[in-house]
């Protein structure tokens, strides 16, 4: 049906993988920039590499 280069796929999943861990250690959601990645490819990664801030833990001082 359709014709895909085995290794263009391989490549585009292995984008999203590593843009899922990269969501992750930046304090994002893995599954959501997962799939996002998916859809956008090397687009999810500029996204996350240029605009995505690590977010900052929930600070525990108690008063």
């Amino acid at each position: 049906m359709f014709d895909i280069d085995r290794g263009y796929a391989v490549g585009w999943g292995t984008l999203a993988l590593l843009n899922a861990g990269l969501a992750q250690a930046k304090g994002h959601s893995r599954l959501i920039w997962f799939l996002l990645s998916l859809l956008l490819g090397p687009i999810a990664t500029f996204i996350l590499v240029v605009f995505m801030d690590m977010k900052s833990p929930p600070s525990s001082a108690s008063v």
